[in-house]
């Protein structure tokens, strides 16, 4: 198909809507062509143990428990590589690491307070990156969050339509990432990432931002780039409204005071953005695949989304390639929505020591993990993640979960390695596979074309897989109602399933754990307020 064979009242109403039309038609006709149909859904053989290797529990802390273990040379060659020494960081005698023989190999092991020393001795080589995706359209979805559960959706019925409205077309991460006990908004998801990295400043003090640590560095003082610098994958269609909304958060009562204290620009974001892509007919109309024109039930109406975040590896390639050359050895990557993806020491000294690729969060599965990645086993005993929809079916992993499987969900939360991810990025983004859906929303029938991000973890040599506290690092709000939940919202209800009611009081109780400990916030009246604001109340 070429763009004179759209209806031109079609064809306008793309282009108004700012539809890459080159890209949407060039995907469309490989469809057609047969290009995609190896992409075929995985069949997974089982799920990977909790090994200690390649799937590391570390939700169960405790400062001097062993958390990790790794060959001993291996190990201190890989730290090296980052100027982390450890006859100098930890004498001998230091009973937070120590060495075991075992399987005839010399291993180090680690304790929590080890690890944590370690990662906070990598931040500032780390830069912190988030995939913002499109507008909250798809989040207010109304069929989406009534299908969790009917009666949670009656129960909190009015609280989400007096939200809808508020926050319908704003990009996702500019919405509320809670709602405060009082019923009002609380920050956003961006203010509190932007806040986070504040905090993590203020923690390891001035010099830490601007030399190397004395102990564990080759060398003296070294001038560091911008500490945690902050990257994002936006889209033509919220680019501009987030540039605006950052300008508006330079006096944000989240932002402000942190920022003056720690010497740091709060909302300095470098950029890559994604084009939009119209969506296809659905399955059920047959081949070959049209361009959707019927969005909203009108005629000649097109449906702008976003391509999938996996196309984050070709937007921000040129971004990864800055961070290296600037100093930079690894870069997490998030979607906007998750308030439990921070950044953790432990993880980021785990990846170090094993000298990986990259590293991934994974959590078990819940009733409303229906959107995203799963880890799986593939037929050829290789680690896979596959996303729920447009590589597994639903009833797929509900199947494995009834054989007794435990189910880890991926948390769309990875640590790179820029060493390795920057010169291999460019056979990642060819390789990555395009996907097709069908889909059922408020828009219409249709299908859409997507690069999933955590796919990227078939192309690896080799990644860990960290299982993590679910309700501690992935409170994701794939719908409106999910951040509700999380919110208090909807559980005192006795019309409630109960099992969803615990749920529903877990994640509560992991939001108000991430607000306090994570994001420096105290609850005073019924409101979360910044703890430095809080003080003088």
């Amino acid at each position: 198909m070429k763009e004179q064979d759209l209806h031109i009242e079609l064809l306008a109403d793309m282009k108004k809507k700012n539809i890459d039309i080159a890209l949407t038609l060039d995907i469309l006709n490989r469809y057609n062509a047969g290009q995609f149909d190896h992409y075929e859904k995985v069949i997974p053989s089982g799920v990977p143990p909790l090994d200690g290797i390649h799937v590391i529990d570390i939700r169960n802390r405790s400062p001097n428990n062993i958390l990790f273990k790794y060959p001993k040379q291996e190990s201190i060659l890989n730290l090296e590589h980052n100027d982390i020494f450890l006859h100098s960081a930890f004498p001998a005698g230091n009973k937070n690491i120590f060495e075991i023989r075992e399987m005839g190999r010399e291993m180090l092991c680690f304790t929590e307070n080890a690890l944590e020393e370690i990662g906070k001795h990598l931040l500032p080589k780390t830069a912190y990156g988030v995939l913002n995706g499109g507008s909250a359209t798809s989040y207010i979805d109304i069929k989406k969050n009534g299908s969790i559960d009917e009666s949670l959706f009656e129960a909190v019925r009015l609280t989400f339509e007096d939200l809808a409205k508020e926050i319908e077309n704003k990009p996702k991460g500019l919405t509320p990432a809670y709602i405060n006990p009082d019923g009002s908004a609380g920050a956003s998801f961006l203010e509190l990432k932007m806040r986070s990295r504040l905090l993590i400043a203020k923690e390891l003090g001035h010099d830490r931002l601007s030399r190397k640590p004395g102990a564990l560095a080759s060398s003296a003082y070294q001038k560091q780039p911008d500490f945690l610098p902050l990257f994002q994958m936006t889209s033509v269609g919220n680019h501009e409204e987030l540039l605006r909304a950052y300008e508006e958060m330079r006096v944000s009562p989240y932002l402000s005071d942190l920022a003056h204290v720690v010497g740091l620009e709060p909302c300095e974001w470098v950029s890559g953005i994604q084009p939009l892509i119209a969506a296809y007919t659905h399955s059920t109309e047959g081949l070959p695949k049209r361009v959707f024109d019927r969005a909203y039930g009108k005629h000649n109406s097109s449906l702008a989304i976003p391509g999938g975040h996996g196309q984050s590896f070709m937007i921000l390639a040129d971004i990864y390639r800055t961070l290296l050359k600037q100093g930079m050895r690894y870069a997490m990557l998030s979607n906007v929505d998750n308030t439990g993806a921070y950044l953790d020491p432990i993880e980021l000294a785990i990846l170090a020591i094993s000298g990986k690729p990259a590293g991934f969060d994974f959590a078990f599965r819940t009733p409303v993990d229906v959107k995203g990645g799963i880890l799986i086993l593939a037929p050829n005993g290789s680690r896979n993640v596959v996303d729920i929809g447009p590589a597994i079916g639903l009833e797929e992993v509900e199947y494995l979960e009834k054989s007794g499987s435990a189910i880890l969900f991926n948390c769309a939360t990875g640590i790179f390695d820029l060493e390795w991810l920057v010169p291999h990025i460019e056979e990642i983004s060819r390789a990555l596979p395009i996907r097709f859906s069908d889909q059922s929303k408020d828009a219409g029938n249709y299908s859409q074309a997507e690069q999933v991000t955590w796919e990227v973890v078939s192309l690896l040599p080799d990644f860990i897989a960290f299982a993590v506290q679910k309700d501690r690092r992935f409170l994701a709000a794939k719908m409106l109602i999910e951040m509700l939940l999380a919110s208090g919202f909807g559980i005192d209800k006795p019309s409630i399933d109960p099992s969803l009611k615990q749920l529903g009081m877990t994640m509560h109780n992991g939001q108000s754990w991430l607000l306090e400990n994570v994001y420096g916030l105290t609850k005073v009246n019924g409101r979360w307020l910044p703890q430095e604001s809080a003080l003088c109340i």
